[in-house]
């Protein structure tokens, strides 16, 4: 015997109401394409490897966990309208994202408005949760970074050093501005500051400025896309200081485009898959064992310790609500986390060690590992 069809379809309606009630779902903006997209794409999967694994373990709070991912193609814009279907339509009760700080800086203010928890899994310009108290962060800031960095120079004996900094990116601009306080401030010389955008694809000028004030490194607090550029036309000019820079350099197409002509140069970042640490083997492991043998870099590593911190602070609260969530988010201390134990200042912000990479040999070789 045939249902009426107006009863099939209201009985569809239920079933389909009563398995969201037993979902949670959580928002992530990511560049998934576009010119950030390495960044993006690898956050992305080590949020969707945690996310899995969160719900093998049962849920949280009885219920799974929902991942509704949303590309943002690396353009200004999208972030700020995708987080706003994500708030409005999708119902998330939290929003993970970004890597960029001038896109999670674009989508803050909304989550604030909202009262929907925020967490950026990379995003160290200082401004990002200055927006409000739902906006957190799980990395180091450009303050630490900078400090790190310089304070690297001068372990090196560089005293002279050149800065070439991207003006498009509060992240670039923010770097330099504290690696150039920290370098300074202990006798080192900045002998020439210049400036590109993001999408150049011609440095030769800059480089040219930059070598006749015989500098003994170049701080390049750039992403990887003209970081790769602006090394591979610092080696055709001749120039043979090693190159420093943040970890907007992480990720295998840096290399790829780079090839060699960064051997020698210097980069922080939040981690690295040589830790002998048994938590980052496993997720080494794991992470290999999902992606065909990739190896996961910082921005996994951060993506998965993100949803890891937000289903933990959700299990703390015992709700979703948004201010029981952002205060349990708030009280996250000591978290064991892949990248480092984290946690979270009375600004939001992660207190964490930071990674000195080396690059050579085609690829990336641990340096050190520098304390808050």
């Amino acid at each position: 015997m045939k249902r009426p069809l107006l009863l099939s379809t209201a009985l569809a309606l239920l079933a389909t109401a009563a398995l969201a009630q037993d979902e949670i779902k959580i928002g992530e903006f990511a560049s998934l394409t576009g010119g950030s997209a390495s960044f993006g794409q690898s956050s992305h999967k080590g949020t969707a490897l945690a996310i899995e694994e969160i719900n093998a373990a049962g849920g949280v709070l009885g219920k799974k966990l929902k991942l509704i991912a949303e590309d943002d193609q690396s353009q200004a814009g999208q972030p700020a309208t995708i987080v706003r279907k994500l708030i409005s339509q999708d119902k998330v009760v939290a929003v993970l994202g970004e890597v960029a700080s001038s896109k999670s800086l674009e989508a803050a203010p909304i989550c604030q408005q909202n009262k929907i928890p925020m967490i950026s899994p990379a995003s160290t310009n200082p401004k990002v949760t200055e927006v409000g108290d739902y906006v957190f962060r799980i990395c180091f800031i450009d303050p630490f970074q900078g400090t790190v960095m310089a304070k690297f120079a001068q372990s090196k004996g560089w005293k002279k050093v050149a800065v070439l900094t991207d003006v498009k990116q509060d992240y670039s601009v923010g770097l330099a501005e504290f690696f150039v306080k920290g370098f300074t401030a202990t006798g080192g010389e900045i002998v020439k500051d210049q400036k590109y955008s993001t999408g150049d694809k011609d440095f030769k000028a800059q480089l040219t400025s930059i070598k006749a004030a015989k500098p003994d490194a170049i701080f390049v607090p750039g992403y990887y896309g003209e970081v790769s550029l602006i090394g591979k036309q610092a080696k055709l000019l001749g120039i043979k200081v090693p190159l420093l820079g943040g970890d907007g350099w992480v990720g295998d197409s840096l290399l790829k485009v780079a090839g060699n002509s960064l051997d020698g140069s210097f980069f922080s970042c939040h981690f690295s898959a040589d830790d002998k640490a048994e938590a980052v083997q496993n997720f080494v492991k794991k992470y290999k064992a999902k992606y065909n043998g990739e190896t996961p870099d910082d921005m996994a590593a951060l993506g998965y310790d993100s949803a890891v911190i937000l289903a933990e602070a959700i299990k703390k609260a015992g709700t979703t609500d948004g201010e029981k969530l952002r205060d349990a988010l708030a009280a996250t201390k000591a978290h064991p986390g892949i990248t480092g134990s984290i946690t979270l200042d009375e600004k939001r912000n992660a207190t964490k060690p930071a990674v000195i990479l080396g690059i050579g040999g085609g690829g990336f070789q641990f340096v050190q590992t520098v304390a808050p």
